[in-house]
């Protein structure tokens, strides 16, 4: 599932995605994005961002920890005036939801 992107600024959009690959859950050697933990994408005319994202799953240890720091980094991008991550678990994170990147970075190709 590839994540919905909202935006009339893509070059903002690109380096939000950039921040996003330098974000890891610390348990697996892969970062949110190519794991497939972003759902939504959404800078608004005023560059600010919003983010729906999950967690691989609803007891995941890095809970309180991920979506903060991932937070503060997005708020960190030039150009961003705010950033905002909702937490949902609908649809239940999955491991087809990975990217062939990530797939073959932890040996499921």
């Amino acid at each position: 599932m590839a994540a919905i992107i909202i935006t009339q600024n893509a070059a903002l959009a690109q380096k939000a995605i950039d921040t996003l690959k330098t974000c890891y859950d610390p348990e697996i050697p892969v970062d949110i994005w190519e794991l497939g933990l972003i759902y939504e994408l959404n800078i608004d005319s005023d560059n600010n961002l919003t983010m729906l994202m999950t967690l691989t799953s609803p007891s995941c240890p890095v809970a309180e920890t991920l979506p903060p720091e991932t937070e503060q980094k997005l708020r960190e991008i030039e150009g961003i005036k705010s950033a905002k991550i909702t937490i949902t678990y609908s649809p239940p994170w999955e491991k087809e939801m990975m990217s062939e990147e990530a797939e073959l970075e932890l040996g499921f190709m």
